[in-house]
């Protein structure tokens, strides 16, 4: 009940928005298989976002392939996955393209590493 009131306050889920009960245990299969961010490979803090809101699709909620979801992380209070690449920066919004946008941003953050890891061992 905490979660969905802190939830609600966050603008993720109203208070109305009924979840199944089987989406503590479909969640919790999905994090076991899915533990790290699909964005920046955090593994704290991970969230399984849907990619197709089960408050406006919750025939959806638990489609327990995994087809309908996404791990993001919530790891860090100004650089939240969850909130940029999941809502758009606002919690009362969907990223239709949230799947294309993580890989992307992935491979992004993951070349850039990369990069900087090149330019320090030419310094050395």
């Amino acid at each position: 009940m905490l979660k969905r009131v802190m939830d609600a306050v966050q603008g993720k889920a109203p208070l109305s928005s009924k979840r199944s009960g089987k989406w503590p245990k479909v969640r919790k299969e999905f994090l076991e298989k899915n533990p790290t961010c699909a964005v920046c490979g955090s593994l704290e803090k991970v969230e399984a976002h849907h990619i197709h809101s089960f408050v406006e699709h919750p025939e959806d909620e638990l489609h327990e392939s995994g087809n309908n979801l996404i791990a993001l992380c919530e790891s860090n209070p100004v650089f939240s996955c969850h909130r940029i690449f999941g809502h758009l920066n606002n919690f009362q919004q969907v990223n239709p393209d949230v799947v294309e946008d993580a890989k992307l941003w992935s491979k992004k953050l993951k070349d850039a590493k990369e990069e900087m890891l090149s330019r320090k061992n030419k310094k050395e």
